[in-house]
């Protein structure tokens, strides 16, 4: 698409932009030409694309400091990025905004044992600090399926979830502290080492706030030691019904495995042909159970799960009895993606949270969506909470079925408030579910909601067009509305 040529005015403003960042951020620091700002131009919500207008990779707090303090000065917006692995389009560009990439952030800067914390730059990926620490014997419980890749500070404002966060919580209930820089430049700290700090929780406000609020320099993390015993059950059901019925009676039970998934038989089937992990493909669910502690309790807590499962009708269970078939369980589950990628050309993966008990009729419901849409879906989920990750299954290739599947999403998370749900359990709002705000809470819910970022970010410079579908400015109260899902095309275009 040939894009307009812009006027002198806004020439001059770009440039004007760009000498204020090439004096904070020296060198190779400031990207500008199209062919370079492409590499950012979407996150993993790959179905929306744009060209940032120009991208900055500072290296220091101070550095952010300075651009933000710049961009407030010339009223310039903000869109903070990661790794850019975010599945809702938390940190897709704006053509009228400086995207602050924190990529160069990627140093451990304390491993304090005593106080069981760690303290690392926001670009230092989820596995790596577990990496960082596991010699000694501990690890950073969230894990993510793309924690290979994905980083700390992505984790922490989208409050990333995981395999593990049944027993031992999200991001939120694993970050001590933070050093954040807010859009004026000035840098605060909100928590630290201790357990729980006094006053109102910002910490807990800030984590999950998907860039809104600051741009996050540092974080420091709990770290956990590593369980005596841990072993995966991998237990198949001759129904999804049979499945979700185990998941209720296992924590019906008062049974809180460190980690519980689910999936359906079509996911089963591309998990197990992408890699071999012992998956039989000749049930209609499976559950990976994966109980820890000391070893008595993992003994006793296993044969309380067999005979659960034998309760409710399964048809397979096998106990992993080496610590590499452990890792073999999991294999499968942690390539879902990947997986799903090889029986289709294009999927969506929604992320939806519902009560447990409500997990069949969900699933059935789904099901009906899917021949209304025409469409296949492939079912993993985080079962022992509740939190749902459909792929939906499509061919962009194909007129009419991105709508389609961006059309049975909505359905799916509307469904997942409708039987007392949230939309989000770990993915987050962004661009992707923002119109689906509504369905969740009240206009005065909001608006409660837009004071507090109006607290941190008077101007709405921080991220904006994400999160809230009608944004109420800060100073007159007046009214931004996106319509259809889409972001507002902006003054500056790209070059």
């Amino acid at each position: 698409m040939k894009m307009p040529i812009p006027d002198a005015k806004t020439i001059a403003r770009r440039a004007e932009i760009i000498d204020r960042l090439r004096a904070i951020v020296p060198g190779e620091g400031v990207i500008v030409d199209e062919s370079e700002l492409r590499t950012f131009e979407c996150d993993g919500l790959m179905a929306y694309r744009q060209l940032p207008m120009v991208v900055v990779l500072p290296s220091t707090t101070a550095q952010v400091s300075g651009i933000l303090k710049a961009c407030h000065e010339l009223g310039v917006k903000i869109v903070p990025r990661g790794a850019g692995t975010g599945l809702s389009g938390g940190a897709l560009p704006l053509a009228d905004a400086v995207t602050v990439g924190l990529g160069k952030f990627k140093a451990v800067l304390d491993i304090d044992y005593e106080n069981r914390c760690a303290v690392v730059q926001p670009g230092v990926t989820n596995k790596a600090i577990t990496e960082a620490v596991q010699d000694q014997g501990y690890y950073y419980a969230p894990d993510p399926s793309s924690k290979i890749a994905c980083t700390i500070g992505g984790n922490v404002a989208e409050n990333a979830g995981g395999m593990h966060c049944l027993k031992y919580g999200l991001t939120t209930n694993n970050v001590l502290g933070l050093e954040m820089v807010l859009m004026d430049g000035e840098v605060i700290r909100l928590g630290g080492k201790h357990m729980d700090a006094g006053g109102l929780d910002l910490l807990g406000a800030v984590t999950g706030s998907e860039g809104l609020l600051g741009i996050i320099t540092e974080v420091t993390v709990r770290i956990l030691k590593q369980p005596d015993t841990a072993k995966a059950l991998l237990v198949g059901f001759p129904s999804v019904e049979a499945g979700g019925a185990c998941v209720a009676n296992i924590i019906g039970a008062g049974i809180i495995p460190g980690a519980m998934e689910m999936m359906d038989k079509m996911a089963i089937g591309a998990m197990q042909q992408f890699v071999d992990s012992g998956y039989p493909l000749d049930v209609q669910s499976l559950l990976v159970v994966e109980l820890d502690g000391p070893e008595a309790e993992v003994t006793y807590l296993t044969e309380r799960v067999r005979t659960i499962a034998e309760g409710v009708g399964s048809t397979f269970l096998r106990v992993s009895e080496t610590e590499q078939e452990r890792q073999q369980f999991w294999l499968g589950r942690m390539s879902a993606f990947p997986s799903v990628g090889r029986i289709s050309p294009d999927y969506m993966t929604m992320d939806g949270t519902i009560p447990r008990h409500q997990l069949t009729n969900v699933l059935a419901r789904m099901n009906g969506l899917a021949t209304k849409y025409g469409l296949r879906v492939a079912n993993v989920f985080h079962a022992g909470d509740g939190n749902l990750h459909p792929l939906i299954l499509y061919d962009a290739n194909q007129p009419g079925e991105l709508d389609k599947a961006e059309a049975f999403g909505h359905d799916i998370l509307r469904l997942c408030v409708e039987v007392g749900g949230v939309l989000s359990g770990e993915h987050g709002i962004g661009v992707e579910k923002r119109d689906l705000m509504g369905e969740m809470f009240t206009e005065d819910d909001l608006l409660h909601q837009q004071r507090l970022k109006c607290a941190f970010d008077a101007n709405g410079l921080l991220n904006p067009g994400k999160v809230f579908p009608t944004l109420n400015r800060c100073a007159e109260m007046g009214r931004m509305h996106i319509k259809d899902g889409k972001l507002p095309f902006p003054d500056i275009p790209r070059f």
